[in-house]
């Protein structure tokens, strides 16, 4: 996902898997409240389009439904951050997100073309329900120990490290990789010169 930070720099960011980018819409907490998208349908929606999922979903999201997807979103980052943590899975956020999953998907279909296509009338219940399939396969999954906090002490995302090594420390080199080297840079250099 293509991701602008308030202070204005632009840059690419993988979440290593789709229910790790609703993440991205906001949350609990001061810092996550800031960028809230999902107190209205439309917000969930373009969240959509930018997501991993296949272009081309259109998606009917009733207010009932944008309270359940924040409920579920808000579990989520409180278990991605206790997995990322090493701590024990909150009770309480398990059950709301196998709720979520117990939720009938999204359908896809095959296209005359050969191609996968959306089938009609997906709605913001079965993009849960989609989702949080998503979330109880990274945690029960190969790369449920790599959920992680990106290394910046100033950057909170949360990330699957799906490298072969698993050794990602940061949300995005273009970003916070970057800054990294360079204050470690200039610091070696004044060290040097002093």
């Amino acid at each position: 996902m293509t991701l602008r930070p308030r202070d204005g720099q632009v840059f690419r960011f993988d979440a290593g898997a789709l229910c790790l980018e609703l993440l991205l819409t906001g949350g609990p907490g001061p810092v996550a409240a800031q960028y809230e998208v999902l107190d209205r349908p439309e917000g969930l929606q373009e969240w959509v389009r930018d997501s991993r999922l296949a272009p081309g979903l259109d998606v009917t999201v009733s207010p009932e439904e944008l309270v359940a997807v924040r409920e579920a979103r808000d579990a989520l980052s409180r278990l991605a951050l206790a997995r990322a943590q090493g701590e024990p899975l909150p009770a309480g956020d398990v059950d709301v997100l196998n709720a979520a999953a117990a939720r009938v998907p999204l359908v896809t279909r095959i296209a005359p073309d050969g191609t996968r296509v959306w089938a009609p009338g997906a709605t913001g219940s079965a993009l849960l329900g989609t989702v949080a399939r998503d979330a109880v396969e990274l945690f029960t999954g190969p790369y449920a120990d790599r959920v992680r906090v990106c290394g910046a002490d100033d950057c909170a995302l949360l990330f699957a490290d799906t490298s072969r090594p698993g050794r990602r420390r940061w949300c995005s080199m273009e970003r916070c990789g970057n800054r990294h080297k360079a204050r470690a840079h200039r610091a070696r250099a004044q060290a040097e010169g002093s």
